[in-house]
């Protein structure tokens, strides 16, 4: 494994989550490839991470020096084997499928250096299964990332079932070092985060649909009855209500338990375009 103080990230995905983990990374000194199957996306999130920086800037949280240091450690990538090639951490962030994550872990195992640890930003799906798309699973590991990536602190350290103890020491420390408090859980469906807020939101959903409270009078119960800094249903708005329909499925069929059963009220307003954020719908108008 290459000496992680100065190696190179290499960030395969350059989405919502994708370029926040570039961002941060950068931030915190490493030298990042970013890498998209769509070059577009590549563009879009480097536009994206200037926009954060800026915003940053102006609100006086973010040194001009530092910022213009950020940008410099970016650099995309016109193809997969020029991002992984002189990286000693690999971190996935493609579509939450898992037929997607196996092969992107496949052909990611075939180019990186011998040693480099390769991770998912999974929020549910199991690692152990992704680490056996390669043929080294103890150097998989999930490492998943809270959106906006920039802001929020948590990182969810995921152990497979076969992840070494360096690797995970590794984790934590590049964890901490990109400004994260890391918590560290086994590979069960779910993990922890998305076991426990999956089922909040899924209430709330049922708790719309049964006409108990408008969507804004159910986040103001969490967020000034229990200090949420962001209520149950706007957080889904802001994950995207299509992500939360295949997390829930995914926790019914792997758990059972009618609280993870997807509301009728959530596949509609998937089955109509109204994803939330992105698509300017969902339980608000953005």
């Amino acid at each position: 494994m290459s000496d992680e103080r100065t190696g190179t990230v290499a960030v395969i995905g350059a989405g919502t989550m994708g370029h926040g983990i570039a961002q941060v990374s950068a931030m915190a000194g490493y030298d990042v490839v970013l890498y998209d199957p769509q070059p577009l996306a590549v563009e879009k999130g480097l536009a994206k991470i200037g926009d954060n920086l800026a915003r940053g800037v102006e609100r006086g949280k973010v040194a001009e020096g530092d910022a213009d240091a950020c940008r410099a450690r970016l650099k995309p990538a016109d193809a997969l084997k020029d991002a992984v090639a002189d990286a000693w951490l690999v971190i996935e962030a493609a579509p939450e499928q898992m037929e997607i994550k196996e092969r992107v872990f496949a052909d990611v195992y075939g180019l990186a250096p011998e040693g480099a640890i390769l991770a998912s930003n999974t929020s549910s799906l199991s690692v152990t299964r992704i680490a056996a798309a390669t043929g080294a699973p103890e150097r998989v590991i999930g490492l998943h990332f809270f959106n906006p990536v920039h802001i929020m602190k948590l990182l969810e350290v995921v152990r497979g079932s076969e992840t070494s103890q360096p690797v995970v020491d590794a984790a934590l420390e590049y964890a901490r070092r990109i400004g994260k408090e890391p918590i560290v859980v086994t590979d069960t469906p779910g993990f922890a985060s998305s076991r426990l807020g999956v089922v909040l939101g899924l209430e709330a959903m049922r708790m719309v649909e049964q006409g108990v409270a408008t969507p804004q009078d159910i986040d103001r119960a969490m967020e000034l009855g229990y200090n949420h800094p962001m209520g149950p249903l706007k957080l889904t708005d802001v994950v995207g209500l299509d992500v939360r329909l295949g997390i829930a499925e995914y926790l019914h069929r792997e758990l059972g338990g009618e609280q993870y059963r997807p509301p009728e009220l959530l596949r509609r307003m998937v089955a109509e375009g109204k994803l939330g954020k992105k698509s300017g719908q969902g339980f608000y108008d953005w």
